[in-house]
């Protein structure tokens, strides 16, 4: 599990390129303001908007996450934490005033970068009407 790459993943990267393009800015990899070893994938920091790319497999995807034969209760519960903590994340961050976006490896990467841009749009919206 060390190799698994849990950055720049390709989904992740597609969906950045389209932003970028778009004009929009944002950070990524940014840590999550009082939950250690948690980090939102794309950050629009003054929007307060926090987007994750989840994997199918390590997220739970209801469409596409499968079950491990071997060692199949360990997996069970190392899985399920990860929803779990997903779930207490966006909980967090929602609580604390941001829109929270999540969105699954499989979705169209100009499908997630367009909801992405109308979050952005929305938010950015009434600070253009002053």
């Amino acid at each position: 599990m060390s190799r698994q790459g849990s950055r720049d993943t390709v989904p992740e990267l597609a969906v950045r390129r389209l932003l970028h393009a778009a004009g929009l800015r944002y950070r990524v990899n940014v840590p999550v303001p009082g939950m250690p070893r948690r980090t939102i994938d794309i950050t629009f920091g003054k929007a307060r908007i926090a987007v994750f790319m989840d994997g199918c497999f390590w997220h739970g995807c209801p469409e596409h996450a499968t079950q491990p034969k071997a060692n199949a209760e360990w997996w069970r519960t190392k899985l399920d934490k990860n929803v779990t903590r997903d779930r207490e994340t966006t909980e967090f961050l929602r609580s604390a005033g941001w829109t929270v976006l999540r969105f699954w490896e499989h979705e169209s990467p100009e499908e997630v970068a367009r909801r992405i841009t109308e979050a952005v749009a929305a938010k950015r919206q009434p600070l253009d009407d002053l």
